[in-house]
C-alpha cells in the first residue's frame, strides 16, 4: 500500500477494493497497477481547479515543501532545513539535496517562490497567508526566505495543507503561467511522471515511475515521509458505471477501485480474491450549509430551528443504508479528529419539532415556501421546501415511533 498511498484522498472518505491474489496476480507480475478512481481526469492543473481527482493527479507528479503526517502534524518534505527567527518574522527554508524536475533540471528556490505566488493567487488559505507576507527573498539556489509583517502560524499550515488547492511546486516557467489560465506542461518533481501522450479523457491516464526521484529517509506517515515507488506504471481507468467497474475487478481486468458504492459491498465481500479496506477511519462528513444572505435563513432563530428539527440518522439511512458503514457524531469536526467536540450541541439534532416550531414562531416565519439546494462532488443532492420539509420530518418521526424505534440522540458522520 505504501507505493500507492499518494492516490489516497486525505479529507474525503476513501474505501478501496484491492485484489489481494488470484485475479490480480497478472497485473502485479507486470508491475502495473490498474486503478478506477472516483472520477475521470479531464483537467491537469491542480491550481486552476479544486477537483479532488486533479489534486490526486498533482500528488502523483508534483511534490510539496511540507506535508501533513498521519497525526495531522506538518513535516518538511522537499525542505531539508526550516528556521524561524526569534521575532517570528523571518521563515528560512532550504531545499534537500538532489531534487530535480522530470526534465532533469534542478529544483531551485526561484521555482518554489514562483509556485507559492501562483498557488496563493487562487487558494483561499494562500490568499490569507499572503496578507501577512511582506516579501519573499531568494538567498541562493536552494534557500529562500518568507518575511511576514507579524508572527503567524499560517506559514506551515498553508504550505503543508493536504487538500485543494495543494501548494505543489512547479518549474518557474510553468508557475509563471497566469493563475486563471491552465498550465500546458506537466513537469513536476514527484515520484511519478505523467505520460501525457497516453492520456485519453474518458479512457485512461498513465503514470510511470520517476527513476530520479529522491525520497526522504523518514518512515512514511500520512502524506509525509518517504515516498518509495515500487511500481513501474499506474493506469487510471475511466469506468463511470459502478457495476461495470466491480465486474472488471472481479474479472481481474483492474486491480483497485478507490470509491465503490456501499450497495455493492456484499458482492465484493463474497469474492475471496478481493479485499475491502477502509483507509480513512475518520470517514466522510456530510454538511448542510445555510445561505444566510436570503430569507428565511438570514434569521438566527430559523437556523436554530433547523438544528432542533434535523435528525442525522435519517439522512444516513437514506444515503448509506447499512449502519455497518456509518455512525452518528454530534460534532462539526469529525469524531476522532483533533478538533472534535460536542460542546454547544446539547438538545440539538434530536428531531425536536416542538422546539423548532417555537423558534420559527419567535422568528416570525410565515410558512412561505423556500428552496435550498446542495450538490456535492460525490453526486449527492438534497432539496427541502418550506412546510413540506417540516411535515416530511414529522412523518418520519411518527413512523419511527410507531415501529418502536426511538429518535437518534446524536449527530451524524458516515464512514465508508
Amino acid at each position: 500500500m505504501t507505493c500507492i498511498r499518494r492516490l489516497i484522498s486525505v479529507s474525503a472518505a476513501v474505501t478501496v477494493l484491492l485484489v489481494a491474489s488470484g485475479a490480480g496476480s497478472t497485473a502485479w507480475a507486470q508491475n502495473t497497477l490498474r486503478v478506477v478512481m472516483h472520477s475521470d481526469l479531464k483537467i491537469l492543473d491542480p491550481i486552476w481547479t479544486t477537483a479532488y481527482i486533479v489534486r490526486n493527479h498533482g500528488y502523483m507528479i508534483y511534490d510539496t515543501l511540507f506535508a501533513m503526517d498521519a497525526k495531522g502534524e506538518i513535516k518538511p518534505q522537499m525542505v531539508d532545513k526550516y528556521e524561524v527567527s526569534k521575532d517570528g518574522l523571518t521563515h528560512t527554508m532550504t531545499l534537500r539535496e538532489g531534487l530535480t524536475w522530470h526534465d532533469g533540471k534542478p529544483v531551485t528556490a526561484e521555482d518554489c517562490v514562483a509556485s507559492i505566488k501562483r498557488w496563493a493567487a487562487k487558494d483561499s488559505m494562500g490568499q490569507k497567508l499572503m496578507g501577512f507576507v511582506k516579501e519573499m527573498q531568494i538567498v541562493n539556489p536552494k534557500t529562500f526566505k518568507i518575511l511576514v509583517n507579524e508572527p503567524t502560524g499560517l506559514v506551515l499550515g498553508a504550505l503543508g495543507k493536504p487538500s485543494s488547492n495543494v501548494p505543489f511546486m512547479m518549474p518557474k516557467r510553468v508557475a509563471d503561467t497566469d493563475p486563471n489560465t491552465q498550465i500546458s506542461e506537466t513537469i513536476g518533481s514527484g515520484p511519478f511522471m505523467f505520460k501525457k501522450e497516453e492520456w485519453k479523457p474518458g479512457d485512461k491516464a498513465v503514470y510511470v515511475k520517476n527513476p530520479s526521484y529522491k525520497p526522504r529517509s523518514d518512515a512514511p506517515s500520512g502524506l509525509a515521509g518517504s515516498k518509495t515507488v515500487k511500481l513501474d506504471r499506474v493506469e487510471w481507468r475511466a469506468i463511470p458505471d459502478h457495476q461495470t467497474a466491480i465486474n472488471a475487478l472481479l474479472a481481474g481486468e483492474i486491480d483497485y477501485i478507490e470509491s465503490p458504492p456501499h450497495d455493492l459491498y456484499p458482492v465484493v465481500k463474497a469474492d475471496a480474491n478481493v479485499r475491502l479496506a477502509n483507509l480513512n477511519p475518520l470517514g466522510n462528513q456530510y454538511t448542510f450549509r445555510f445561505n444566510a444572505l436570503h430569507k428565511p435563513f438570514d434569521s438566527p432563530k430559523v437556523r436554530q430551528a433547523v438544528f432542533h428539527a434535523f435528525n442525522q440518522e435519517d439522512f444516513l439511512k437514506g444515503v448509506i443504508g447499512d449502519p455497518t458503514y456509518y455512525k452518528t457524531c454530534q460534532s462539526f469536526f469529525p469524531c476522532g479528529s483533533p478538533l472534535y467536540t460536542t460542546k454547544g450541541m446539547d438538545g440539538l439534532l434530536q428531531s425536536n419539532f416542538h422546539a423548532s416550531q417555537a423558534l420559527l414562531k419567535e422568528a416570525g416565519y410565515d410558512g412561505t415556501s423556500r428552496s435550498s439546494r446542495r450538490a456535492a462532488s460525490r453526486s449527492t443532492c438534497s432539496r427541502w421546501t418550506g412546510r413540506r420539509w417540516w411535515r416530511a420530518a414529522r412523518r418520519r418521526t411518527r413512523r419511527r415511533r410507531a415501529a418502536g424505534t426511538p429518535s437518534s440522540p446524536r449527530g451524524s458522520r458516515p464512514t465508508s
